[in-house]
């Protein structure tokens, strides 16, 4: 794994490659390559920070803005039922990228997998990420016209 995939996707000019799906002035959406679940997004800020508190306003509220673009978007492609959003800051709580904080879009469905369990193992996972990828575009397309 890449430690740096955030930041290298926050500065990418090929989203495709870095599985970014929607770019906004302060943050970013972008497809987890290593997922708890199929369909686990994530968002981050431009700016590497592990600080919550770091963060400026219009930062918060774009991370939240692009949360609610995800959820619609899990809702169109995959039929989301629920959703688990969140945030590991630090090593003790969890983070495997520490230094870029980032958020965590994790969709569900009434009768799926426990999530916490799911975050200790690695699973297989039922439908490919580029699949997914041009799925979640084509969704996100639709919603802009």
């Amino acid at each position: 794994r890449n430690p740096n995939f955030l930041s290298d996707a926050a500065q990418a000019k090929d989203d495709a490659a870095h599985l970014v799906i929607t770019r906004r002035k302060n943050s970013f959406l972008m497809m987890n390559r290593y997922p708890y679940s199929v369909g686990h997004l994530m968002v981050a800020p431009y700016r590497k920070t592990a600080e919550l508190s770091s963060l400026g306003e219009n930062e918060v509220q774009e991370l939240w803005t692009l949360a609610v673009h995800a959820q619609r978007l899990l809702q169109l492609t995959m039929k989301a039922q629920g959703f688990n959003l969140g945030l590991n800051l630090g090593r003790a709580a969890g983070a495997g990228v520490d230094d870029h904080l980032h958020l965590h879009i994790v969709p569900r469905w009434t009768g799926d997998t426990n999530f916490m369990p799911v975050l200790g193992r690695t699973r297989l996972l039922s439908e490919g990420l580029q699949t997914l990828y041009e799925k979640l575009m084509d969704a996100q397309s639709r919603l802009a016209s």
